[in-house]
């Protein structure tokens, strides 16, 4: 199967990220579990790209394959054009995981500020960036709050604030809205927009969600169940501006038929 470009309107042609016939072998007790075969895919510099598909089917493995916390058992996937662990190194992407993560002993600026102390920054250079990165994720003013006095949607705001706190220029969130209520995710959804365009980073986020992953992506990647391949890759045709209201429209909602039909299709694939 070729590469498959992911790339919205408006970006360049840079790939940053890309597998080539990826795959992921688990071996248990039980003998092995493929994860991931012969996924193959280009992501673009500033795109936004959505994993969709069912529980199991490989989604989080190949977001943390691109941040070298899983290891390819075949194939090949660079970040940067370099591999994960180098990308790593040079600090290249920031990762939000479906819990914020955060400790409860710090405050929110203590755990945003905590990678930048790990990285050895100053102390004037941190003060600055979590200033910054509070005022983009709309936490201007809780710095000095403990976790457990925020609620679980400003709690991932957070979270995605820490990630951002050194300025990497991936950002990969593995389904980060998915315990939260459904006008809270909305909320944060439009937020997520905003950020995006604001830092024009390029974002690979998996979720479980169809309207989700439509109101968010440039292109959106269905998975077939394990072992995970690419069924489908859609290329969004909505505009970069998008309003709640959009996801009434025919246009979204043909969009969403599509994805739908890509997930029936791919549980034709034998195991």
């Amino acid at each position: 199967m070729a590469a498959v470009r992911a790339g919205g309107p408006g970006v360049t042609d840079k790939t940053v990220i890309s597998a080539k016939d990826l795959s992921l072998t688990f071996q248990t007790n039980d003998g092995p579990v493929h994860a991931l075969k012969d996924v193959n895919l280009d992501v673009a510099k500033g795109d936004f790209v959505s994993f969709i598909g069912p529980s199991g089917c490989g989604k989080t493995t190949f977001l943390r394959c691109m941040a070298d916390l899983e290891h390819p058992t075949g194939g090949t996937i660079t970040v940067n054009g370099v591999s994960p662990e180098e990308a790593r190194k040079a600090r290249a992407y920031g990762y939000v995981f479906q819990a914020a993560g955060l400790y409860p002993w710090r405050t929110i600026g203590g755990n945003i500020r905590l990678p930048l102390e790990i990285m050895g920054y100053g102390k004037t250079d941190q003060d600055q960036r979590v200033k910054q990165v509070l005022e983009l994720v709309d936490l201007a003013g809780f710095e000095k709050k403990f976790p457990w006095q925020l609620s679980g949607g400003m709690q991932q705001r957070a979270s995605i604030a820490r990630a951002l706190a050194f300025d990497a220029d991936i950002l990969l969130m593995d389904e980060p809205f998915g315990a939260l209520d459904e006008i809270v995710r909305d909320h944060l959804n439009e937020q997520l927009l905003k950020l995006w365009d604001t830092t024009h980073k390029t974002i690979c986020f998996v979720t479980h969600s169809i309207p989700e992953a439509v109101y968010l992506s440039t292109r959106i990647v269905v998975m077939s169940p394990r072992p995970g391949r690419i069924t489908d890759v859609i290329e969004s045709p909505l505009p970069r501006e998008r309003p709640l209201e959009i996801r009434d429209t025919p246009e979204f909602i043909e969009i969403a038929h599509r994805v739908r039909d890509g997930l029936r299709a791919g549980h034709s694939y034998d195991e």
